[in-house]
């Protein structure tokens, strides 16, 4: 069979990766198997996608499927943007998404960088998402063909030239069918549970991630109702997320939500529910998968605000690289630093990143 062209893929150890690249060798492609370590661990920690485990079921699934690997140490890369970034907005008062960012920064950054200098016509992940191009060379990004796996809401941020160059190959099939393949190639991996948390923060605390790199966060503070009355105390606003209602440490006999996070005045305002519902909000850091947004001025769409949320009618309508979205119905838990994704149907248009709410 004559080769289709050569394709550096993304290897993160996981299923999903791991039959996109058998896939890609049995469709003709020569492969090249790439694992991106993000994260160099002194502290004898597994990190998951970014640890040896990963690296070595990613190497030997390259070993089965017959094609070439390598481990390559984009660390610096991934501190200097992912990290970063992590690391300030917490500061800030946001709520970041760092998947958003190493999508942005990493996957269809730094590693098609690496692609252009070994001379390797495209990338290709294991992402559940679809991309085709129309007759007049536009490329559309669109949903997985499994909901339940849909990752497009994290890919916001690839435009044109990004998916001039990417294949997803699991894209249009579910995940049973995907486990199938693993299975059919052989693959250690078939059976590996799906990744759900942020890859590179050990056993998903947070907290004490933060603790442990940040100590200036760890800092006492009020938690406070809407009067401004103090109900008790926290030990660092980092831990509280607009919408959050577990592990507020406080009691006042009814459903009571995080409002707002002030990181300022380190004050946190808790609430009940209805103190949640917004009708608009401002995003920055916009993108748009065309380039330019679909209209001169405003536009119907469906915003989602969070990975697992639900697609929402609202009005969008972009102007000096920023967005503004009103809801047709008001929203609860809209978070600052969380991304707003742009729909229409189940093609995603762009997004940016939540700056602030409107009551």
């Amino acid at each position: 069979m004559p080769s289709k062209g050569s394709v550096l893929v993304a290897m993160s150890g996981g299923v999903d990766s791991s039959v996109a690249a058998c896939l890609l060798r049995e469709q003709g492609y020569e492969v090249l198997g790439s694992h991106m370590e993000l994260i160099h661990s002194s502290d004898g920690v597994d990190h998951g996608c970014c640890g040896p485990a990963a690296r070595a079921d990613a190497a030997e699934v390259a070993r089965i499927g017959g094609f070439a690997f390598e481990i390559v140490d984009m660390s610096g890369t991934f501190a200097e943007t992912v990290l970063t970034d992590f690391f300030s907005e917490h500061e800030a008062g946001r709520t970041p998404n760092p998947c958003a960012r190493c999508n942005e920064h990493i996957k269809f950054g730094a590693f098609l960088r690496r692609a252009n200098e070994l001379g390797i016509d495209h990338v290709a992940t294991g992402h559940y998402v679809q991309a085709a191009s129309d007759a007049s060379g536009t490329w559309h990004l669109r949903k997985g063909h499994d909901v339940a796996k849909d990752q497009s809401y994290m890919l916001h941020t690839l435009g044109q030239g990004e998916l001039s160059r990417s294949l997803f190959p699991v894209g249009g099939m579910p995940k049973s069918e995907t486990r199938g393949l693993a299975a059919r190639f052989g693959l250690p991996v078939a059976t590996k549970p799906d990744s759900q948390e942020v890859c590179f923060v050990p056993g998903a605390d947070h907290a004490a991630f933060l603790e442990t790199h940040m100590p200036s966060l760890v800092r006492s503070g009020d938690i406070v109702d809407a009067d401004g009355r103090v109900l008790g105390e926290h030990d660092g606003s980092f831990r509280f997320t607009v919408g959050q209602r577990r592990g507020l440490g406080v009691s006042t006999g009814e459903r009571t939500y995080v409002v707002d996070v002030d990181a300022s005045s380190n004050r946190v305002l808790v609430g009940t529910g209805d103190l949640l519902g917004r009708r608009a909000l401002v995003a920055d850091r916009v993108s748009w998968v065309a380039g330019q947004p679909p209209a001169d001025g405003p536009f119907e769409a469906e915003v989602r605000l969070r990975y697992r949320g639900d697609d929402v009618p609202a009005v969008v309508e972009s102007t000096a690289g920023e967005m503004r979205v009103e809801f047709r119905t008001q929203q609860r838990g809209v978070a600052p630093g969380q991304s707003v994704v742009v729909y229409d149907g189940d093609e995603l248009l762009g997004g940016g990143r939540i700056v602030r709410s409107i009551c």
